[in-house]
C-alpha cells in the first residue's frame, strides 16, 4: 500500500489527485505544517528537507512532487507520454511549473500573509511575477485543452495545485478566460473533488 504524507497544501494535493486519477490505493498520512510536525525528527528522517508530500512505496521513500508525480505515472504507464513531443510538452510545463509558476504563487503568498515584516518590493515583485506566470499559461491554454497538450497529464496535476489554492497568492484569473476554463474543468474532474476532500480532512477544525 502506497502511504502519502501530506496536509491541505498546493503542492501536497498534487500527490492524492494523481494517485485517485491513476486508481490507485493508498493512505493518507496528515503532517500539520501549522504546527511545524514536517520538523520532527521522525519526518525529517523521512525527508530531511522537512517538507511535504512525502510518498512511500515499499523500500521506495520518494519527496518533491514533481518527482513523484514522474514516477507515479511511469509506474502505471498512464498521464505521460512514452515518448515524443507530446513527452517533452509534459516535461516543459512541469519545469515551468517548478522553476516559475509554483515559487512566484508560493513567494507572493509569503510576503503578503506570512511575512513578520511588510516588504512592499518583495510584494510588488512577486505578485507582478504570479500574474506573469498565470497569464502565460493563460495563453498556453488559448492552445490546447491541457497545458500539455489534448489530454490530460500529471503536468496538469502539477499546475493545478497552485491554482487551487491560489488565494494564498491573491492572483485573479478572472480576465484569463483560458486558465479559468481550464481551472474549472479540472475542478470538475471526480478524482480531483476525491483528492480535495481527502487532503482537507487533514486541517483541523478551529
Amino acid at each position: 500500500m502506497i502511504k502519502v504524507y501530506a496536509f491541505a497544501t498546493p503542492n501536497s494535493v498534487k500527490v492524492p489527485i494523481a494517485l485517485e486519477e491513476l486508481g490507485l490505493d493508498y493512505t493518507l498520512h496528515g503532517i500539520n505544517v501549522r504546527k511545524g510536525e514536517q520538523k520532527a525528527p521522525d519526518f525529517v528522517t523521512l525527508n530531511p528537507n522537512a517538507k511535504v508530500p512525502v510518498l512511500v512505496d515499499g523500500d521506495l521513500v520518494l519527496t518533491e512532487s514533481a518527482a513523484i508525480l514522474v514516477y507515479l505515472a511511469e509506474k502505471t504507464g498512464k498521464l505521460l507520454p512514452a515518448s515524443g513531443e507530446g513527452r517533452a510538452r509534459v516535461f516543459e510545463q512541469l519545469f515551468f511549473h517548478a522553476s516559475g509558476l509554483g515559487p512566484a504563487f508560493g513567494q507572493a503568498g509569503f510576503f503578503k500573509k506570512q511575512a513578520a515584516e511588510q516588504q512592499p518590493l518583495a510584494i510588488a515583485r512577486f505578485a507582478a511575477e504570479a500574474a506573469r506566470t498565470a497569464g502565460v499559461l493563460d495563453a498556453v491554454l488559448a492552445r490546447r485543452a491541457f497545458v500539455a497538450g489534448d489530454d490530460v497529464s500529471i503536468a496538469d496535476i502539477a499546475h493545478f495545485g497552485w491554482l487551487w489554492r491560489r488565494g494564498f497568492a491573491e492572483v485573479d484569473i478572472a480576465g484569463l478566460p483560458n486558465l479559468s476554463r481550464w481551472v474549472a474543468q479540472i475542478e470538475a474532474r471526480p478524482a480531483v473533488v476525491r483528492a480535495i476532500a481527502r487532503v482537507e480532512a487533514l486541517v483541523p477544525v478551529a
